[in-house]
């Protein structure tokens, strides 16, 4: 296993991160046998686990919190806010009231009195960065967290979130957790980059693409129905599967052109996929979410492969560099584009 510095914090992780999203009902009713995974994978010498509040409604967070009950100090523990906990107008979001609520609760759920990374799940249009970045200061100087991170933020917004910190002398996000794999490469163009500008760390989610890039998804398959559309429609959307939607074709075509490839590498595509997303300079891990030890087993292999250049060539020529074939694919859409009237002019009779 390979262990690289989370941004500028000093503290060190594993080059794969496991990512809890699978653990509980969304994923692996199991808690013994999820419990298991996790332990395995710490035995492995993966040092991060990645969960969410909003995963299986708090039931990944338990899961996790009993797993590593005993080996506390050795993990690198992170989880999110921000997403829907309930049906009240304020279980949500990034504003101070919430997040000091939420971050109780999964202090309580994981059984620990200090989380290591807090990230704000997705941006919240509705809340002043000021407000967010205050709140989650308060609780670093409360001990209740170590430090404070994003997903899925825009480049624009990473960027606010940097000067709102250093000019209102609040914590900083030391790291992003974007959506990145080899059918989705457009945080190439920009985010990685925002983020090796100010030395945030990088943790890639979805780095097999929501399986297209399982070996499962190619163009003589005879199953190319989703595990994730049916255990979790209400956050995976046919959109995303879809052979008639624009873009999943051409996911089809390439995830097969990319089992030649590693093929040829005498690798699994699973093997390619993961070593990819490891290779840029900009990402500290890889979040791995196995769902059975067999899972587990597959994406742990990938560990310490090295993609030779002329691989990492022939790659670009499938899917160029900063590209996403499906914009779906992308993470979320700028709240900016979904209301007609932000985007013309009104006229004044």
């Amino acid at each position: 296993m390979q262990y690289r510095t989370l941004g500028s914090t000093g503290v060190h992780v594993s080059s794969l991160c496991l990512g809890a999203m699978m653990f509980g009902k969304w994923g692996n009713p199991d808690h013994d046998d999820s419990i298991g995974i996790i332990r395995t994978a710490l035995d492995a010498g993966v040092n991060i686990i990645d969960t969410a509040d909003v995963y299986s409604g708090g039931e990944s967070e338990l899961i996790v919190g009993k797993a590593i009950a005993k080996r506390r100090d050795d993990v690198v523990l992170a989880t999110k806010v921000s997403s829907p906990m309930g049906p009240g107008l304020n279980e949500r979001g990034a504003s101070r009231r919430w997040i000091v609520r939420a971050c109780e609760e999964s202090l309580r759920r994981l059984g620990t009195d200090y989380i290591d990374l807090y990230q704000v799940h997705r941006p919240d249009a509705a809340t002043d960065l000021d407000e967010t970045l205050g709140a989650l200061s308060d609780l670093v100087r409360a001990g209740k967290i170590r430090y404070v991170g994003s997903s899925t933020f825009s480049p624009s917004t990473i960027v606010q979130a940097q000067w709102t910190a250093e000019r209102r002398q609040r914590e900083r996000f030391v790291c992003e957790q974007p959506p990145y794999s080899l059918l989705v490469r457009g945080v190439e163009a920009e985010v990685l980059p925002t983020c090796e500008r100010y030395r945030m760390g990088v943790l890639a989610w979805s780095p097999l693409a929501g399986g297209w890039l399982s070996g499962r998804w190619r163009r003589d398959a005879a199953d190319l129905s989703s595990h994730r559309t049916r255990t979790m429609p209400f956050r995976t959307t046919s959109a995303h599967y879809d052979l008639d939607v624009p873009g999943n074709q051409a996911k089809l075509d390439a995830a097969t052109e990319l089992a030649g490839i590693a093929d040829e590498a005498g690798l699994t595509l699973i093997q390619l996929a993961l070593a990819f997303v490891t290779t840029h300079p900009a990402v500290t891990a890889a979040i791995i979410g196995p769902r059975t030890a067999g899972h587990l087993h597959d994406q742990l292999s990938a560990a310490d492969i090295i993609l030779e250049p002329a691989v990492l060539d022939r790659i670009d020529r499938i899917v160029a560099p900063g590209t996403n074939l499906n914009p779906d694919d992308a993470g979320y859409s700028a709240a900016v584009l979904a209301d007609p009237k932000r985007r013309r002019r009104a006229v004044v009779q």
